[in-house]
């Protein structure tokens, strides 16, 4: 009998089984890549690092594009990474978006393609390479690094892992910044010879505020906050956005600006792969880059360095004198005419005959939308981005470059292909700074 009941409990599920292979499976049209939709094995899963103010400004130009599936973020601010999952949910109309404090949860999970890293500025370069290393592709915001040591570990380590990276410079995907670059290129302005970046007031300092009482873990992990920069007491300033300024945070005015400006610079004197041969100044009474204001803290001042490429193009780093086109300004000199151009979208050009070469502009240089295209395009496509990472890090340490030259107050000269200072140990010391234990690559 027990046999008998066995058999017909076996026929039972087996014709319960035939019954559901016969019948008809239902299948939602998205996944089928219906009605406009895209199928979930052709979208980008994307994970966020530290997503605050900016990064929740660059999530928002992420999300409405159809072939990206954000999933999860993660800080060590409760509060702002509640604020990126309310976010998230609310464009998804679900409740999908997974909370983690340690970003090492996101870079452990395997269906997480790519990662958008927006902490401050310290944790950058060991974010990216640690995401590179873990196999995700990397947009991440700028700065893009601390140090010219750190600009070289970022453009090797993308490059040794094989990972699409860019890096937030949106400009180098705006209309008026590119039309700018473009007849610098053209020969439209004659030969080449001056490039001009707008940047803040070059130097910092790195006194510690009142100590605080320290947060829970969970509210605010302030030890894996300062990541791999020296141990100093909490501050709830540091922690809302008021570490600009400070030494072991910021690389300063020539930085915070530069790495958008002095990256267009670069791009139009065909410096991509190289940096500056020398820096130097007329006056080195520098101001100091403040941390909430953006002003100088110095007077009087006079923030204007300079440097020159192999080629003999002219690199002019300034703060004043620009034509009030918006801010990040960059301006192109040749021997037939010049062009500058700002975050407005507004272009003035000499001589009048250039006025043909204009266009008309629908983008402001802080909309990273089209960047943000641009990355996930090449994430598909496994090319490099306009602001991979070794134009990156060369940007960077131009930048990293007049950076020591101003705080050291005397010109200095410089070898692209060594990283180097040549002659001026003093110098060489400033190009890396020591990270705090136990933060490695």
């Amino acid at each position: 009998m027990s046999k008998s009941l066995s058999r017909r409990r076996f026929l039972k599920k087996s014709v319960a089984a035939a019954s559901a292979i016969a019948a008809p499976i239902i299948v939602p049209a998205e996944v089928l890549g219906r009605n406009g939709a895209v199928p979930p094995s052709e979208r980008i899963t994307m994970g966020g690092i530290g997503v605050g103010n900016r990064g929740s400004y660059v999530l928002s130009r992420f999300l409405p594009n159809p072939d990206v599936q954000f999933v999860a973020t993660a800080d060590l601010q409760r509060t702002r990474r509640e604020r990126v999952k309310a976010m998230v949910d609310k464009h998804y109309d679900n409740s999908d978006c997974v909370l983690y404090r340690d970003m090492y949860e996101i870079l452990g999970r395997d269906d997480i393609d790519a990662v958008l890293i927006t902490t401050g500025d310290r944790w950058h370069t060991l974010a990216s390479i640690l995401a590179a290393k873990a196999g995700k592709d990397i947009y991440c915001e700028k700065p893009c690094s601390m140090t010219i040591e750190e600009s070289r570990m970022l453009a090797d380590g993308i490059a040794r892992y094989g990972r699409v990276y860019q890096a937030g410079t949106q400009r180098r995907s705006i209309e008026n910044f590119q039309l700018a670059a473009h007849l610098a290129h053209s020969g439209k302005l004659g030969e080449l010879k001056e490039v001009h970046a707008n940047i803040l007031a070059p130097l910092t300092h790195n006194p510690w505020l009142p100590a605080e009482p320290e947060p829970t873990v969970d509210e605010c992990d302030w030890n894996r906050w300062l990541g791999p920069c020296p141990w100093r007491p909490f501050n709830s300033s540091y922690v809302s956005g008021g570490w600009r300024g400070f030494t072991d945070f910021h690389g300063g005015g020539i930085l915070e600006w530069g790495s958008h400006t002095i990256d267009l610079c670069q791009y139009a004197a065909g410096m991509d792969d190289s940096a500056p041969v020398e820096f130097w100044a007329d006056d080195y009474n520098f101001g100091i880059y403040h941390s909430e204001w953006r002003t100088t803290m110095a007077a009087p001042k006079n923030n204007v360095i300079y440097g020159r490429y192999s080629n003999g193009v002219k690199l002019v780093m300034r703060d004043g004198g620009w034509q009030g086109l918006g801010t990040c300004s960059v301006k192109y000199v040749g021997t037939e005419g010049w062009v500058e151009t700002g975050d407005s979208g507004a272009i003035r050009v000499a001589p009048d005959s250039l006025r043909s070469e204009l266009s008309v502009v629908t983008m402001a240089g802080t909309d990273p939308s089209t960047h943000v295209r641009n990355f996930l395009d090449c994430v598909k496509s496994r090319q490099l981005t306009r602001a991979n990472a070794l134009a990156a890090a060369q940007t960077h340490v131009a930048a990293h470059a007049a950076y020591v030259m101003a705080t050291l107050g005397r010109p200095l000269r410089f070898d692209p292909t060594t990283d180097s200072f040549l002659d001026d140990a003093e110098a060489n010391k400033m190009r890396s700074r020591a990270w705090r234990e136990p933060w490695h690559v």
